[in-house]
């Protein structure tokens, strides 16, 4: 452990889990409720959403930073994946001391055998991110799983611009009789819409303005979706990025919250969201917004 000195207070900085789970203890009561926020680093304005959600609502919070390896299905884009420890620990400490934050080596985490373990999410893994990233989310699900044996925290922290990945944790919890309740925290967006994210950073100045056309296209879809099916929005999706964008398109697809299946039918019982992926300049970037 050691700490970071930031206008006169003091902020609780760990990098190995023994020392962090010690500390845990020690300031834990037997009512008191620990948030936990884990991040990849390249802190955005969307993480400290999360971490001032679960700092009004826990007695501690801890934010991990991690890039985890496992989840990457996409060498090039592990190794492109920004790494700002330092200017990250400024905006953790210039929003709170109170905040604990994990910063671990992939040694500490992983104790030299970096595999994911299997999961099965019924089905949740096929969809979407799934198709196209083998092997994500059983990364995710091993991260997420080993992070919260080492915070034990009462409840955790997601936002809902990876809807599918918030939908997989709690699957995950679900299924592995977890004691912690996964909290789905609104998208924050740039001014132009573009969804907040650590790989906006990899954004020409250009292309950071061209990805408006993101959410414009969402909310169209929106808005179509009232009166046309789930099919003749979609081609309409395919359709306008095609000739208003240089970006490739690598899915859309309307389907259920709960499911995550495609909508082939609409059903009236159903709660929908318009998920899309695109591939701008060859970084990747996610989306989603509720059609309901």
């Amino acid at each position: 452990m050691f700490a970071f000195n930031f206008n006169n207070t003091t902020m609780h900085i760990f990098n190995g889990k023994e020392a962090l789970i010690d500390f845990l203890k020690s300031i834990k009561s037997t009512n008191s409720t620990t948030g936990f926020v884990p991040t990849m680093g390249a802190l955005h304005q969307g993480h400290l959403s999360l971490m001032q959600q679960s700092l009004a609502e826990n007695d501690n919070t801890v934010v991990s930073i991690f890039v985890n390896p496992t989840q990457f299905n996409n060498p090039e884009d592990l190794s492109k994946y920004p790494r700002t420890l330092e200017s990250d620990i400024a905006k953790i400490s210039g929003l709170s001391s109170k905040i604990i934050l994990y910063a671990p080596s992939t040694e500490d985490v992983y104790e030299g055998k970096i595999l994911s373990q299997e999961f099965d999410f019924d089905g949740l893994e096929n969809q979407m991110e799934g198709k196209f990233r083998p092997g994500h989310f059983n990364g995710v699900g091993t991260i997420v799983k080993r992070l919260f044996e080492i915070v034990s925290p009462t409840n955790a922290y997601f936002g809902e611009k990876d809807f599918q990945q918030l939908q997989i944790v709690k699957k995950m919890v679900e299924k592995n009789n977890l004691d912690v309740t996964v909290k789905g925290c609104a998208i924050f967006r740039e001014t132009n819409g573009l969804a907040m994210s650590s790989r906006n950073e990899r954004l020409s100045e250009q292309k950071r303005a061209e990805a408006a056309i993101i959410y414009k296209t969402l909310n169209g879809a929106k808005e179509k979706f009232k009166t046309n099916s789930a099919v003749a929005v979609t081609q309409w999706v395919e359709k306008t990025l095609k000739e208003t964008t240089s970006f490739d398109l690598e899915y859309f697809q309307i389907a259920d919250e709960t499911a995550l299946l495609p909508c082939l039918r609409k059903d009236k019982t159903k709660k929908y969201r318009a998920f899309i992926a695109v591939l701008a300049d060859n970084i990747r970037l996610i989306d989603t917004i509720s059609l309901n």
